[in-house]
């Protein structure tokens, strides 16, 4: 790699931002430097939106305007990740394509060249882990849950185990160990204890930046620093090779890249490590990263504009809009914003910025009069719908909802009623949102993009052929729903669409079970499904649990009796649901459900047995 001023032809940019630091190359076709520029760190999970435009803006402002882009950011797991890189991209680069992926597809692609054999696995190990790799269009990983949940073998952990080992060896012996020395005088702290409070706020880049005294205690012969790096060694040996397996056979060849800056700057620790995989895997071509990841996304983006997308990508690459995955076709946007009225005007509320208050309340009332009627032309599919739910409660199914947003939120807030409401398990009627928890109470951005995540969240909420899966959609089109629908419906569960776009189609393979599509019209304030989408939605999901629970044995004539009297008015309500069915006083009622652990029909159960003994008692 050579740096040149003299350019002809395209120039290709690559960036890679880490968790400390981002770097971006320019470089023309023969791989000559053209120019290299560095910003800030740039976990695309800790940048918002925003931070991410400003980022790649001020990498454009310094570097001349590229013929592609390939970018590799830390964080970026999932679809909805790369949607929002390369919207972001697309943003500063109008129309020149984007390969978005993460920084370890980066290394990996740094690390490429041509006697590599096609299984490739990247062993990285700085202030984190990870190991992934790739065979043609097949990847694998191993390790990269953070630090909390994994990073072995990474400089964190080995700071952390040497902070460990120290108090654990001075507790045993009650004598401070050498390594213990070394680790206060880096540190400036006096004695032992000062460590309880220095770890307790330490940032993880502080605990992994310890790691250097574990390693220059190896160099001197500390037993403890040896015992903590072997632990090390062996478990990224083992993470490599599992991904290796992952991928091809053992007697296949296969290139294990060391990158990080544990493994680039102890070569001796390299060296250990570089044997401990040979030794299980024979064969293997170990060798350290020899030029920055961010060349690799140079050669990404090389190769996306070669229009060589597939070869490269581990999702399908577009320049800004994701397709429909998970066997569903992509349904053209245009087509769906032209029918579906949900994202059609409202003839009647074109002056609502100007209607006075008194005149637009009468016009939100009466629109939402509308809702019922358009339901009940859909009431005979309803019914249906109620019918699968019921038997998959009895045979020992749940239901889920899935959506994104409004949809989402309406989704959860049925399915966290029914625990109170009827005394079921929680895990009977599960609520799932597109870019989870968070997305309850702020917008995620990209999730409602992400067929694969939806996919994702049906597996691993273990749907299977005796579950019923609603996907909750207003205009009928949210990838992350059909993505979850199109997973279902392979695991043989049931699957139901409601949304309120009628005019949706969908190919005979791709179609769920049953869709529920009632027309309520445009809604007043264009686009905005939280209003009559969303009042509908809630309407249906209301009769979908409430009389899946009626045909289960949760209620006796209009009355919860299976309610779980969990605060005072909940109480009062269950004593009077016993009062109303056994004809007693409140105080018995009272009485019984105490002695009944608050458990309606154990009360009325009870209150019968204390009668019938009462009979018996008279005779």
């Amino acid at each position: 790699m050579s740096s040149s001023n003299q350019t002809t032809g395209p120039l290709f940019l690559g960036i890679e931002g880490g968790g400390s630091h981002t770097v971006a190359i320019l470089a023309d076709a023969k791989q000559n430097l053209i120019k290299r520029f560095e910003a800030g760190p740039a976990n695309v999970r800790l940048l918002s939106d925003a931070q991410l435009f400003e980022l790649f803006k001020s990498i454009a402002a310094a570097l001349p305007q590229p013929a592609a882009v390939g970018i590799g950011m830390a964080g970026a797991r999932v679809e909805s990740d790369w949607v929002r890189i390369r919207l972001a991209a697309a943003r500063v680069w109008p129309e020149i394509p984007c390969h978005a992926t993460n920084d370890l597809e980066t290394a990996l692609a740094a690390g490429e060249n041509k006697k590599s054999p096609a299984t490739r696995v990247l062993v990285l190990s700085g202030t984190g882990s990870c190991c992934y790799g790739r065979n043609g269009d097949r990847t694998a990983r191993s390790g990269g849950w953070g630090h909390i949940l994994g990073d072995k073998g990474s400089g964190y952990e080995i700071g952390l185990r040497g902070l460990k080992a120290v108090v654990y060896y001075y507790d045993r012996d009650g004598k401070w160990p050498k390594l213990g020395e070394r680790l206060l005088h880096r540190l400036e702290l006096n004695e032992p204890n000062d460590l309880i409070g220095w770890v307790q706020s330490a940032e993880k880049s502080e605990i992994a930046a310890l790691a250097v005294q574990v390693f220059d205690a190896w160099d001197q012969g500390d037993k403890i620093a040896a015992d903590i790096l072997s632990g090390a060694k062996s478990s990224l040996a083992r993470d490599a090779v599992t991904c290796a397996k992952k991928l091809t056979g053992e007697k296949n060849p296969a290139q294990f890249i060391l990158a990080g800056s544990v493994l680039l700057k102890q070569p001796k620790f390299t060296r250990m490590l570089a044997t401990e995989i040979k030794k299980a895997w024979p064969g293997a071509i170990v060798s350290p990263l020899e030029r920055e990841s961010a060349w690799g996304a140079v050669v990404l983006a090389e190769k996306i504009w070669e229009n060589d997308v597939q070869k490269v990508s581990s999702p399908p690459q577009r320049k800004i809009k994701p397709s429909l995955k998970s066997g569903v076709p992509e349904m053209p946007l245009s087509q769906l914003v032209k029918l579906s009225p949900t994202e059609q005007r409202n003839p009647r509320s074109l002056k609502l910025d100007v209607l006075p208050i008194s005149d637009a309340v009468e016009l939100m009332l009466s629109e939402d009069e509308k809702i019922p009627a358009a339901i009940r032309v859909e009431s005979k599919k309803i019914a249906r719908a109620v019918e699968y739910i019921t038997a998959a409660f009895k045979r020992g199914g749940r239901l889920f909802y899935i959506g994104a947003g409004t949809s989402g939120r309406l989704g959860v807030l049925d399915a966290s009623e029914c625990p109170p409401t009827f005394r079921t398990p929680p895990e009977l009627v599960q609520g799932i949102i597109a870019g989870g928890q968070g997305a309850l109470w702020r917008a995620v951005e990209g999730a409602e993009d992400d067929p694969v995540a939806g996919a994702r969240a049906i597996e691993f909420r273990g749907v299977t052929k005796k579950d019923v899966v609603v996907g909750i959609a207003a205009s009928g089109r949210t990838p992350y729903v059909w993505g979850a629908l199109g997973e279902a419906k392979k695991r043989g569960a049931k699957t139901i669409l409601v949304a309120f776009n009628p005019f949706v189609t969908i190919s005979k393979a791709a179609q769920p079970t049953l869709m529920i599509t009632p027309n309520v019209g445009p809604e007043i304030l264009t686009g905005s499904t939280r209003l009559k989408s969303g009042t509908a939605t809630k309407l249906v999901l209301n009769i979908f649990t409430t009389l899946a629970m009626v045909r289960t044995g949760k209620v006796i004539s209009n009355l919860m009796v299976d309610l779980n009297p969990s605060n005072i008015k909940l109480q009062d309500r269950a004593a009077r649901i016993v009062r109303e069915l056994r004809g007693v006083d409140y105080a018995v009622a009272e009485e019984a459900l105490r002695n009944t652990r608050w458990v309606i029909k154990d009360a009325c159960a009870w209150l019968d047995r204390r009668a019938s003994s009462y009979k018996a008692r008279r005779r």
